[in-house]
C-alpha cells in the first residue's frame, strides 16, 4: 500500500515536470527575449501558448503536496522543517509568476509591462532551480528523518546546486521543443527557426551538465550514484536516446513525434531518479514504508485520487484539446494584444 501511493505521488512529480516545467522554461526564453522589439514576436507566442493552460498545470503541485503531506506526514515534517528557505523561494517564484503573467496582460503602459513581465520570467527561472535543488537535498540524503536539517547546506552543496541548474535548463529545453512545434504548425518561419536553434542549444547543453552532473553525483551522493549506474540504467540510457532522437527531429524541422521524443526524455529521467531513491523516500534513512501515514489513510488517499482523477483528468483533456485549435489560438493572440 505505501509503495501503491509513493507511485501515484510520483506520477505527479513526472506531470508537474511536463507540464509545468515547460511552463517555467517559457519564462526562460521571455527572460533571455532580448528588448522590446526583438522580443516582441517570441514573447507574443509564449503569451498565447501559455494562455489557455498556464494556471492548471499548476494543479500537479497541489496534487503532489497533499499527496506528501496525507501519505507520508513523517517525511513533510521533515522536508518542510528542514528545506523551508529553498520551499518559501519557490512558493512566492509561483505567485509572483502568476501575478507577473496576469498583470502584463491587464497593463495599458510599457514601463508597467516591462515590469510584470520581468517578474514573471525572473520568478520561471527561480522557482524551477529551487525545486531542484530541493530534489538534490533529499536525494543526496541531508533531509534528516526527524527534521531540523541545515536550513542552508541542505540546499547550498554539489548535488543541490546540480539539481537546480538541471532543472532550469531542462525546463528551458521542453518549453523551446513545444514552442518550435506551435511556430511550426503556425507556418511561422522566422518564430520556427528562433526556437529551433534555441532548442538545440538547450538540448545539447543540458547534455554537457548532464555528463559533468555524473562525477558530481559520484562525489557529493554515493548511493544515488551508484543506483543510477546500475539498477536504473536502462531509465537513463532510455533517457538519452529519447532526447538525442528529439534533437535529430528538431534539427530535421520534423514536428511529429518531437515534443512525445522530449517529454519522454524528461519522464525518463525522473523514473530513474524514483528508481534509484527506492525504497528511501529521504536519502538513505527514511524508507517508504517507515515514512506512511496508516493504512486507513493510504485506503482514503487511494479513493481520493481515483475520484479526482474520473472527475478532473477529462477535464485537462478537454482543455489542452481546445488549447491546441486554432479558434482558441486566436482568442489567446487577440488577449494578448
Amino acid at each position: 500500500m505505501p509503495d501503491l501511493v509513493a507511485v501515484l505521488l510520483f506520477v505527479g512529480v513526472v506531470a508537474y515536470g511536463l507540464l509545468g516545467g515547460a511552463d517555467f522554461g517559457a519564462g526562460f526564453w521571455d527572460l533571455t527575449g532580448g528588448g522590446a522589439v526583438r522580443g516582441r514576436a517570441p514573447r507574443h507566442l509564449i503569451d498565447a501558448s501559455l494562455s489557455p493552460v498556464w494556471e492548471a498545470n499548476h494543479t500537479w503541485l497541489i496534487y503532489c503536496l497533499v499527496m506528501l503531506w496525507s501519505g507520508f506526514p513523517a517525511a513533510f515534517t521533515a522536508i518542510t522543517t528542514t528545506l523551508y528557505i529553498p520551499l518559501g523561494a519557490a512558493a512566492l517564484g509561483v505567485v509572483l509568476r502568476g501575478a507577473g503573467f496576469a498583470f502584463r496582460h491587464a497593463s495599458m503602459r510599457t514601463p508597467e509591462q516591462r515590469a510584470f513581465g520581468a517578474a514573471f520570467a525572473l520568478a520561471s527561472v527561480l522557482t524551477p532551480f529551487c525545486f531542484g535543488a530541493i530534489a538534490g537535498g533529499i536525494a543526496s540524503g541531508r533531509v534528516p528523518a526527524d527534521g531540523g536539517g541545515a536550513p542552508v547546506g541542505s540546499w547550498l552543496n554539489p548535488t543541490s546546486v546540480l539539481g537546480g541548474v538541471l532543472a532550469v535548463l531542462v525546463c528551458a529545453y521542453l518549453a523551446a521543443v513545444y514552442l518550435f512545434v506551435v511556430a511550426a504548425r503556425a507556418g511561422d518561419e522566422r518564430l520556427e527557426h528562433y526556437f529551433r536553434d534555441r532548442a538545440l542549444l538547450s538540448g545539447a547543453v543540458t547534455g554537457a551538465v548532464s555528463i559533468a552532473g555524473i562525477f558530481v553525483l559520484r562525489q557529493d551522493a554515493g548511493r544515488l550514484f551508484h543506483e543510477l549506474s546500475h539498477r536504473a540504467l536502462p531509465l537513463v540510457v532510455l533517457a538519452a536516446v529519447a532526447g538525442v532522437t528529439s534533437l535529430v527531429l528538431v534539427r530535421a524541422r520534423r514536428t511529429a513525434g518531437v515534443r512525445a521524443g522530449a517529454g519522454a526524455a524528461v519522464a525518463l529521467v525522473l523514473l530513474g531518479w524514483g528508481v534509484a531513491q527506492y525504497p528511501y523516500l529521504l536519502g538513505t534513512h527514511l524508507t517508504i514504508d517507515a515514512a506512511a501515514a496508516p493504512t486507513a489513510t493510504l485506503w482514503v488517499q487511494i479513493g481520493v485520487v481515483i475520484a479526482a482523477g474520473v472527475l478532473i483528468l477529462p477535464s485537462l483533456v478537454v482543455l489542452f484539446r481546445l488549447a491546441g485549435r486554432d479558434h482558441l489560438q486566436a482568442e489567446a493572440d487577440n488577449a494578448t494584444h
